[in-house]
């Protein structure tokens, strides 16, 4: 192969993850690697998290992320937290500061091996979220699919968690909306200049939800860390739950919490699978020898 950089296939509660080392190099993961990886079966991913030399002072890494789509990714928070397990084994560290096109995020490794990712500040604002249209109260917008008279899905809440999310609430099971087929037409819905994640959310309790999320530029996922963090302020905002929620998703549980601050503090699990060398133009790779003995 020709450059190669390490990286490692992780999950954060099944939402699929490649962390790629880029430290020291001034390469870049190429949309076409992305989109290679993605068609491989071994490396099949929802976001790449690349690691990069920090940019701006006082920060400890720059991290890009990408969509298996190849389209870039303001926020992944379930990959963040795969990005401080990786990190921390290697440096004994446990409290990051990392750099994103979205903001900067704290995040840190606790001692049940657990990791805490502060999601920065919700914006609700309709020009911030974006949207393609004026909405005074974002609680609440005027978006549905199905009949007029009768709507499967509608007056969904919208937020910007860093990236544009929009929650249906429903009544009945997340698992009996056909979020394979609403996603991908809500996703790119005109309202949504920059596309948005999809998510349908039951609350269950004051202090749970369950939902499911089409992740923009990747499709059905087993975990969206951003979207539970929209969906658990959207909740609150919407006087459904607390403020600190355990919110369910396919893949296991994230505990959110919406601080007095107005930061998002979003706790869960990572979990390493294997590791390998990996081209970033091309995205061909072959696997650790000692992982694959």
């Amino acid at each position: 192969m020709a450059a190669t950089v390490h990286f490692a296939k992780m999950n954060g509660l099944g939402n699929e993850i490649i962390v790629a080392d880029m430290r020291g190099t001034a390469l870049r993961v190429s949309p076409e690697a992305a989109r290679a990886l993605n068609g491989d079966p071994a490396t099949k991913f929802d976001q790449v998290l690349a690691i990069h030399d920090p940019k701006t002072p006082g920060t400890d890494y720059f991290v890009e992320i990408l969509n298996s789509d190849g389209s870039m990714a303001q926020a992944c928070g379930n990959g963040m937290r795969c990005v401080v397990q990786a990190l921390a084994a290697e440096t004994g560290k446990r409290l990051f500061t990392f750099e994103t096109v979205a903001g900067i995020l704290n995040a840190q490794e606790l001692d049940d091996g657990l990791t805490s990712v502060d999601m920065g500040i919700p914006r609700f604002g309709w020009q911030d979220i974006p949207l393609a249209e004026e909405f005074a109260d974002t609680r609440y917008i005027e978006l549905q699919i199905g009949p007029i008279d009768a709507p499967v899905l509608h007056s969904p809440s919208v937020a910007s968690m860093g990236n544009p999310h929009a929650i249906f609430w429903v009544d009945e099971d997340v698992w009996s909306y056909d979020l394979a087929r609403f996603g991908p037409l809500l996703e790119n819905h005109p309202i949504f200049p920059e596309r948005a994640n999809i998510t349908i959310a039951q609350v269950t309790a004051r202090d749970a939800l369950t939902m499911r999320t089409w992740e923009r530029g990747a499709g059905l996922t087993r975990a969206c860390g951003s979207a539970a963090c929209a969906a658990a302020v959207s909740a609150a905002r919407t006087g459904r739950t607390e403020r600190t929620v355990h919110v369910t998703v396919p893949g296991g549980t994230l505990l959110i919490e919406w601080r007095a601050d107005d930061h998002v503090i979003m706790t869960g699990p990572a979990e390493w699978e294997f590791s390998g060398q990996v081209d970033p133009a091309t995205g061909a790779w072959q696997r650790d020898a000692e992982a694959a003995a």
